[in-house]
């Protein structure tokens, strides 16, 4: 509720087990019923099955679906159509600044997704709080952007005007940066009120 109260767009449901951050299909259910209906819920899989991805959409009408595993193009495009419904592809950016990343190669090859989201590259899959070099990024990419990654209220709008010129949109995603301290997977409703007040702030700049 405070994620609403503070303006947010869309709010993310983890659907991977491994997780800290799981929740279940069923809970994500309750939690959902308390959206406003022009706020979007976000369904976040890791290399899940058919079957569990029915299973969430089942409980959760309407989500937007996100990729965050291994997932092929084609696997995506298979799992989104039998749920008919858009995806987000994760694409997981190196934080070495020697490694090379083909973002406007993966947003070819993932060019149904409805937005390609750019996390750091860690072990296991996500919520490691880590940025990546945002400068490394390519100057044109044709595709709507999604930056995530170690995104706090210190730096979001620093983040958000390096990348708004080089995606056709730009949104954010925050996960860790709005958490308790040393309590992975609780939220602190002061951080994500001043998060979302930085993100606003960065908007009113031209």
């Amino acid at each position: 509720m405070a994620c609403v109260n503070a303006g947010a767009h869309a709010i993310g449901f983890v659907m991977y087990p491994q997780s800290a951050r799981y929740v279940s299909p069923e809970r994500a259910s309750e939690l959902a019923k308390l959206l406003p209906p022009d706020l979007v819920p976000v369904l976040l899989f890791v290399n899940a099955s058919l079957h569990e991805v029915q299973a969430a959409c089942e409980a959760v009408p309407n989500a937007l679906l996100q990729f965050h595993g291994d997932e092929s193009p084609s696997e995506c495009d298979r799992l989104a159509q039998a749920v008919q419904r858009p995806y987000w592809r994760a694409a997981r950016i190196p934080t070495d600044n020697n490694a090379s990343f083909d973002l406007v190669k993966f947003a070819q090859d993932y060019s149904n997704a409805q937005a390609i989201l750019l996390d750091a590259h860690v072990d296991g899959y996500g919520g490691g709080g880590k940025t990546f070099n945002w400068s490394q990024l390519p100057p044109n990419v044709n595709a709507h952007l999604v930056l995530s990654g170690g995104l706090t209220p210190a730096n979001v709008t620093d983040g958000i005007r390096q990348l708004r010129p080089k995606a056709l949109s730009l949104a954010v995603d925050v996960s860790s940066g709005v958490e308790l301290e040393g309590q992975k997977g609780l939220k602190d409703a002061r951080k994500i009120l001043e998060f979302v007040a930085a993100v606003k702030a960065a908007d009113a700049i031209e």
